[in-house]
């Protein structure tokens, strides 16, 4: 199928079906509530203002656009409201590259020229087929009307094309007014890695950052604040409402949404705090207690505990429950009726053995642990001595209180760099 860039289209002469001059294309527009992709209308700047040519009225485009319908059957445009137009919002604009996993600059668009029958009759359509994000694009943008078309054409066979297929973009939209009428959303962006999220975020302007956070569902909003640099995790929560931080807060982990709270000003803790859910808040607030330095100050409150008398089945039960993260369910602990901690049972222990297993013959020995109070140099040196994936923390009476996993000593280190 023949292609076309907006860089051509923009400026081509349009004819009316006598033949005659009606205008020339200053815009290319698309209706994304009803096709992301399929090309709505051309405005046209013509004697009497800017009108409108729907796509549907277009015969032919070779050489300049033919109408099939005169210049006084096109509305004026007298707003663009719910359009998504491809100079305006695209050229020039950043998008994200969801295939690319990054942000890019958009050179030009690559329309593709289709056709189809209706009702005995063949009209073209246009669609978005990619973006141009090389030098190729820039190229034709800057020598056109200037080079022979010729000499521009050949020049441009011999650069190399740099495209992105138009289902890997997602378009930033900063007006969240915007947004809805134009149904623009992040499903690309959602469906990535949480890391490879918070790259694309740390490569953003702050406002469209906040467009992000604002589109994103909670759970995946969480999941890549958490992975986010801690100077951007503050802006990015500053920028938004307290209910809307409330939202995503509440579904970090524990100890990543107490980290996050204790870097932001008291004032706006307290209002974040006062919108999350009893349970969520309490967690937080238990961990805010302690200090940033010490084994508890980098634990989280979801861990897998069950009492002594537990079997492998009951872990499986608990296990198909639990909503914390996937590190922290690498190992199960067991306590006894008071919360002390008894013993620890790797997963891997409970794969092979029937479900009637007591989980305490399971246990890993020597039973390893740290205190909440101790210096966070301990934790990690005791995460390389014993190679750990989970370290449980304990208090005085050695109730169990949380669980420092090896991604929160990752994170501790990588502060320190």
């Amino acid at each position: 199928m023949p292609t076309l860039a907006l860089s051509e289209l923009l400026g081509a002469t349009v004819y009316d079906p006598s033949g005659a001059v009606s205008g020339h294309v200053r815009e290319v527009t698309l209706a994304p509530q009803e096709d992301r992709a399929r090309v709505s209308s051309l405005i046209v700047k013509t004697r009497s203002g800017n009108r409108a040519l729907p796509f549907a009225s277009v015969s032919q485009i070779n050489g300049g656009v033919r109408a099939a319908t005169s210049m006084a059957d096109w509305p004026a445009v007298d707003g663009t409201e719910g359009l998504f137009l491809l100079e305006r919002d695209l050229l020039d604009q950043q998008v994200i590259d969801i295939n690319g996993r990054k942000v890019v600059r958009v050179n030009d668009v690559d329309l593709q020229l289709d056709s189809q029958k209706v009702s005995g009759q063949v009209h073209p359509v246009l669609r978005v087929h990619s973006v141009d994000v090389g030098p190729r694009g820039a190229v034709r943008r800057l020598l056109r009307g200037i080079a022979p078309r010729m000499a521009l054409h050949t020049l441009l066979g011999r650069i190399p094309p740099r495209t992105i297929p138009w289902n890997f973009v997602d378009v930033i939209e900063t007006d969240p007014a915007r947004r809805v009428k134009l149904n623009i959303s992040y499903e690309g962006l959602a469906k990535l890695h949480p890391a490879d999220i918070a790259d694309i975020v740390e490569d953003l302007a702050p406002d469209e950052r906040q467009a992000v956070f604002q589109t994103l569902d909670e759970e995946t909003a969480a999941e890549a604040l958490e992975e986010v640099d801690p100077k951007v995790q503050k802006s990015i929560v500053e920028s938004l409402d307290s209910g809307r931080a409330a939202d995503i807060v509440e579904e970090m982990d524990p100890d990543a949404a107490a980290d996050l709270l204790n870097e932001l000003p008291e004032d706006r803790t307290e209002q974040i705090l006062v919108q999350m859910e009893p349970e969520a808040q309490q967690d937080v607030v238990e961990l805010l207690e302690h200090k940033e330095e010490t084994a508890a100050g980098h634990m989280t409150t979801d861990f897998l505990a069950l009492p002594v008398a537990a079997t492998v089945q009951n872990a499986v039960d608990s296990m198909r429950e639990f909503e914390g993260g996937i590190e922290a369910v690498s190992t199960i602990y067991l306590v006894d009726s008071h919360g002390t901690l008894v013993g620890a049972v790797p997963l891997a222990r409970i794969v092979l053995v029937p479900p009637s297993t007591p989980m305490l013959s399971l246990t890993q020995e020597p039973l390893i642990l740290t205190h909440e109070t101790s210096p966070e140099n301990e934790v990690a040196e005791l995460f390389d001595k014993y190679n750990l994936l989970t370290l449980p923390v304990v208090n005085e009476q050695n109730k169990l209180v949380g669980v420092v996993t090896s991604d929160d000593v990752i994170s501790m280190l990588r502060s320190k760099l």
